[in-house]
């Protein structure tokens, strides 16, 4: 692939933190120590997700005397999505890391990341190869979900829960999340044509604090990874799902009257068999399809049009002298 121009500019790391207050040293150290002797500017910016064991003061501290650290503070818990969100918001690098918070993640695995940036890569996702988590807790439900999402996404990553990624800013420029989408950022790049590389990383058995997360998490991700199909292929064309199943509707009702018809030459009365009543729901169901699909349609050319916004992403443009 073809070698881009360096990134030389300002690096930002962002790290959302929930009731981590006994990792928040050690991590900032860490990661002080790594960029400092990367010889370019950076910064570091804590989002505190309305912590309420004293991370707060912590984070206020480390600020108070380390001008390259800026903290954001919610007013509560709004879940590591929303941090994510908030980190990309503020951050001014050019490239922009985000990492856990709870010192699992290994900053000094940064500058191989950096690497594959300047080889002209625009994110490049750490896989946690050998990761320090309980197996069957949180290790196999992750092989499981991160096998579904590369299937369903065609982005091929070992890793998507991993929060240790590099991005390009201009990739995640514009782009939104909710829910709990953070996890799917290397899909939302890909939707805007990014170069996505994967590298093994470091990955630390937790010492302190406790996870957030238990198995209810593959719920959600089966919940968001049906959001994120969808947006990839019917967000600019839902008529095109919703008609397809009206269309299935329709059929179905076609096939239960002319069955009903059928059975009736062999003697059995309509009010005998639930034959005519599938009909109509399958009718009725397939007139509701078609209308959600107009609605859906509507709603989109109204999202596009009234915030002027283009279907289309330009790489570049040679404009004649």
């Amino acid at each position: 692939m073809a070698v881009e121009k360096p990134l030389t500019g300002l690096v930002t790391v962002m790290v959302p933190v929930f009731n981590e207050v006994e990792a928040i040293g050690p991590l900032y150290e860490a990661t002080r120590q790594v960029m400092s002797e990367l010889g370019r500017p950076w910064e570091l910016i804590f989002i505190n997700d309305g912590s309420s064991d004293g991370s707060d003061r912590k984070l206020d501290e480390i600020a108070a005397h380390d001008a390259n650290v800026r903290v954001l503070h919610f007013r509560r818990n709004f879940g590591q999505t929303a941090a994510m969100m908030a980190g990309f918001d503020h951050a001014k690098g050019e490239v922009i890391i985000p990492m856990d918070g709870d010192h699992q993640n290994d900053p000094t695995d940064i500058p191989r990341m950096l690497e594959k940036i300047n080889e002209g890569y625009d994110v490049v996702s750490g896989w946690r190869k050998d990761r320090q988590d309980n197996a069957l807790q949180r290790n196999l439900p992750s092989i499981m979900a991160n096998r579904l999402i590369s299937r369903v996404s065609g982005v091929a990553l070992h890793d998507f829960g991993c929060s240790l990624k590099a991005y390009r800013a201009e990739v995640i420029e514009g782009v939104r999340l909710y829910g709990e989408m953070h996890r799917f950022l290397p899909i939302y790049a890909k939707w805007h044509g990014a170069r996505i590389t994967e590298i093994p990383v470091n990955h630390h058995a937790r010492t302190t604090g406790s996870s957030k997360y238990g198995l209810e998490r593959v719920v959600k991700v089966i919940f968001d990874l049906l959001t994120v199909k969808f947006m990839d292929k019917f967000i600019l064309k839902p008529m095109y799902l919703f008609g397809f199943w009206s269309l299935i509707f329709f059929l179905a009702s076609l096939a239960f009257v002319i069955w009903t018809f059928y059975m009736r030459t062999k003697g059995y009365f309509f009010t005998a068999t639930p034959l005519p009543m599938m009909a109509v729901f399958s009718f009725m169901t397939g007139v509701i399809c078609g209308l959600m699909g107009l609605l859906a349609e509507m709603i989109t050319r109204t999202f596009y049009e009234a915030q002027n916004k283009s279907i289309y992403i330009l790489r570049s443009s040679r404009v004649p002298k």
